[in-house]
């Protein structure tokens, strides 16, 4: 790798960071980055998922009160996916290759409607919440977020606007910091498996934190309607993406 090769990577990190926490899609910018400076797809998996936790602890930093605000129970779902992160990168390491890919496109189609469908499900739903769905949904999410990721953020953020009560920005701010949690432990599991080349994803991680940081106030001035309908479309052309690979 050469300099450009680093300017490219933290300017894609910036990128990924802020399309991260708006939309949950970081790895549709960050990945084929990765890829075009020459790292190898388990590589660039591996050396991607540990550049991302820089876009949960800077979107964290500038949304930490709205977190803190949740109470007791964010750090229950916390757990969650920190277990489930542990598993994914287990099973990206040990299960065979492709083990999940087949299905993801469907995954991403359907948290995509789940998001265009969301207010009117809310509506049939009333005042009915999900507490033993919703903790369950995320750490079958966070699984797939440790393994590979590309989508999760839209997979979060649909399960929590039809488990939950919460708004848009709230759905989106946990959606980063839970993301970040199954990151994070995904990435303490790669950084034994000699996979990750460190030079890439510090360069990443840079431009991630930037984007990260940035990322909550953008998403305050976006009408919440817009903010999901834009989400949902950007998760239908990631799945058309992720099909054709």
């Amino acid at each position: 790798m050469n300099p450009l090769d680093y300017l490219l990577l933290v300017a894609a990190g910036f990128g990924a960071g802020l399309v991260g926490f708006v939309t949950g899609l970081a790895s549709i910018v960050s990945y084929p980055a990765l890829l075009a400076v020459g790292l190898t797809p388990i590589a660039a998996n591996v050396t991607n998922t540990v550049a991302l936790v820089a876009v949960g602890i800077g979107a964290t930093a500038n949304s930490l009160r709205d977190l803190t605000e949740m109470g007791p129970r964010l750090w229950r779902w916390a757990a969650v996916c920190a277990v489930g992160g542990l598993v994914g990168a287990l099973l990206l390491l040990w299960a065979p290759e492709g083990s999940f890919e087949a299905v993801v496109p469907y995954l991403v189609v359907m948290a995509s409607i789940a998001l265009l469908a969301q207010p009117r499900v809310r509506k049939l739903a009333g005042s009915r919440k999900f507490p033993v769905l919703f903790p369950v949904g995320l750490g079958v999410v966070a699984v797939y977020g440790g393994y590979f990721g590309a989508g999760a953020g839209v997979i979060f953020l649909a399960l929590t606007l039809i488990c939950t009560a919460m708004s848009v920005w709230q759905a989106t701010i946990l959606k980063s910091f839970l993301l970040g949690v199954a990151n994070l432990v995904a990435a303490l599991i790669f950084a034994g498996s000699g996979e990750v080349n460190w030079g890439a994803a510090a360069a990443m991680a840079l431009g991630c934190l930037l984007g990260g940081w940035c990322g909550p106030p953008v998403v305050k001035v976006i009408p919440p309607a817009v903010l999901r309908v834009a989400v949902a479309l950007a998760g239908f052309g990631l799945a058309g993406w992720l099909a054709l690979r």
